[in-house]
């Protein structure tokens, strides 16, 4: 089966295909894919109306969008829905982490989550949509290789960060995994 992700995050795509390849299921990106304004208020909300979109231009077929970020607790849920562009600049992971460990500094209460709702879309209404967390803690600094987004800064239970631990690892804890698998399991019920 052949679904296609609304996103241009190269990063995402292969971690979606890694998480999907072992049920048969190939994602494919929309090569010139539009900027669609996420005008929700929730994850779940901008993951539909991305998937809605983009699956409203392509007859019969499947269509995911995931809309995902970091929330602190100590900042009241932010970076939030703003995650991607929290610094500003959209994509601009390195600024965005600086910002998050520069508005953490002297705060004790360090508990964050990834949140990520994936919508699943056909000729441009929502079929379903999936949530998936994981928890653990704001770092103190940038650590790891691996990863984007806030890896870099988001302690795992065990003192890593998820940019420290390899892909395979991660892809077996992550927030996104965690709806991948719920979405992977509707699959097969309707294929």
């Amino acid at each position: 089966m052949v679904l296609y992700a609304a996103t241009k995050n190269q990063g995402k795509i292969k971690e979606i295909n890694k998480i999907m390849e072992r049920a048969g299921i190939i994602c494919k990106y929309f090569p010139d894919m539009e900027d669609v304004e996420e005008t929700g208020s929730t994850f779940e909300e901008n993951a539909k109306i991305k998937a809605d979109f983009f699956s409203s231009k392509l007859k019969d077929e499947y269509v995911i969008a995931d809309d995902s970020g970091l929330s602190v607790d100590a900042l009241n849920g932010a970076p939030g829905i703003y995650s991607a562009r929290y610094s500003g600049t959209h994509g601009d992971d390195k600024a965005n982490n600086l910002k998050v460990l520069k508005e953490m500094h002297g705060k004790e209460n360090r508990k964050c989550r990834f949140i990520c709702a994936i919508a699943l879309s056909k000729n441009g209404k929502t079929v379903k949509t999936f949530h998936g967390e994981l928890e653990g803690e704001v770092g103190y600094e940038e650590r790891g290789e691996n990863g984007f987004g806030y890896d870099s800064i988001f302690l795992l239970p065990n003192g890593k960060t998820t940019a420290e631990i390899k892909s395979d690892e991660k892809n077996k804890i992550s927030h996104r995994y965690k709806a991948l698998e719920q979405l992977r399991d509707y699959l097969d019920t309707i294929i």
